[in-house]
């Protein structure tokens, strides 16, 4: 497998997508709602998945956010928080600064989540790269609650199983399968290559049907 710091300075979003077009892949991008607090972030980590429910109460004694703490204090480096909502939502509100500051302490790279997330003024400033369905003030307390971890789940549009690897940058957000992620990330890289060439030859004045048969991308 390649270098995270290689793929996260070399690739993007966009190519990514491409790579798993071709190979037939073609569900792989989260809906174009989900948006990054910091769009001048890149990341690159391995899936761990949680799925959250509509609630409407909490009980006496109960703590609601048993299971989400559980989720947090177990993230390993490299990790990536893959948070299903159901979104959009204006009710769902998993993620905030204490969350990612928890994270981040982990060794946690980002956080993806089709529900809202709030404040982002102290998470811009972290650093770390979350991607949101939405923003707002609002705690989950008696509005939502974590019910599964580390099991298959669908955020905003995409099947996500936990060791998956997901990649964002201002385009949005994809997720690459794990069994095929060493060859999606060779593909890409490769293509990276041949993009670099074209522009180049753009650039120097050639046509674009001459450069796109010679290298074969757009």
């Amino acid at each position: 497998m390649h270098a995270t710091a290689t793929l996260r300075e070399h690739l993007y979003t966009a190519v990514l997508s491409d790579v798993m077009d071709e190979m037939g892949l073609t569900k792989q991008a989260m809906r174009p709602f989900v948006r990054p607090v910091d769009d001048t972030l890149v990341f690159v980590g391995r899936a761990r998945t949680a799925l959250f429910t509509n609630t409407y109460s909490v009980l006496e004694g109960e703590n609601p956010y048993e299971l989400e703490i559980r989720l947090v204090d177990d993230l390993k480096p490299g990790d990536v928080a893959v948070v299903a909502c159901g979104g959009p939502t204006d009710r769902i509100a998993p993620w905030g600064e204490l969350l990612s500051t928890a994270a981040t302490a982990r060794g946690a790279v980002a956080c993806v989540t089709d529900g809202l997330v709030r404040d982002v003024r102290h998470i811009k400033a972290m650093k770390f790269p979350v991607f949101h369905g939405g923003i707002g003030p609002l705690d989950s307390r008696g509005r939502c609650r974590m019910i599964e971890m580390d099991r298959p789940i669908e955020c905003a549009g995409v099947w996500v199983t936990a060791g998956d690897w997901v990649f964002g940058d201002i385009d949005g957000v994809v997720i690459i399968p794990q069994g095929v992620a060493d060859e999606v990330f060779t593909q890409a890289l490769d293509k990276v290559t041949r993009e670099n060439r074209t522009r180049d030859e753009l650039r120097a004045g050639k046509l674009l049907a001459e450069v796109y048969e010679k290298y074969g991308v757009l």
